[in-house]
């Protein structure tokens, strides 16, 4: 007689996570400043651009906690084509959480179902992957673990990010 096969493990829930930002993305960051920073208060955190996918971002901070991130496509980027001809002034393009174990995350979605895409190590202080609007009601998901050095700007300025001289900059400013 033999043993009938062990069932799967359930991951441990819920899962280690913690909530790290709401992003929003526009055609130009510089239109969505008078609200989020000027309005709201929000207070520069880091930026810099993404020349691999094709956009810029800049995250502020609130009073109380949270972040908001800030993106626009990159001159000559398609990256946020689809999202932007969807919402055509902006919007809500993604909700982060952050996480310390990536593989066990990973793991811990698929056996429950969730089918991930976008995984990504190319930058050292933010390994990603996302969970499709389909599976998460219409919201994307991104779940990363930062690394070490990931945190507030300090050499350099929200101008710098918009510049386009901050960390990976390309040299071009922000509309």
């Amino acid at each position: 007689m033999t043993a009938p096969d062990a069932a799967p493990a359930v991951p441990r829930l819920p899962l280690d996570v913690a909530f790290d930002h709401v992003a929003v993305a526009a055609r130009r960051i510089r239109d969505l400043l008078p609200l989020y920073r000027d309005t709201l208060g929000g207070e520069f955190y880091l930026g810099g651009d993404n020349a691999r996918v094709g956009y810029r971002g800049l995250q502020l901070t609130f009073r109380g906690g949270g972040k908001v991130e800030l993106l626009e496509p990159l001159a000559g980027s398609t990256f946020l084509d689809s999202f932007l001809r969807r919402n055509p002034l902006g919007g809500q393009h993604h909700v982060t959480f952050t996480v310390k174990d990536m593989p066990g995350t990973i793991a811990a979605l698929e056996g429950l179902g969730y089918r991930v895409h976008g995984a990504s190590e190319a930058d050292p202080e933010w390994h990603e992957v996302f969970i499709h609007p389909r599976e998460a009601a219409g919201t994307l998901l991104q779940l990363a673990r930062p690394g070490p050095n990931y945190g507030r700007a300090t050499t350099y300025t929200l101008d710098d990010v918009l510049a386009g001289k901050a960390p990976n900059g390309c040299g071009l400013p922000s509309p």
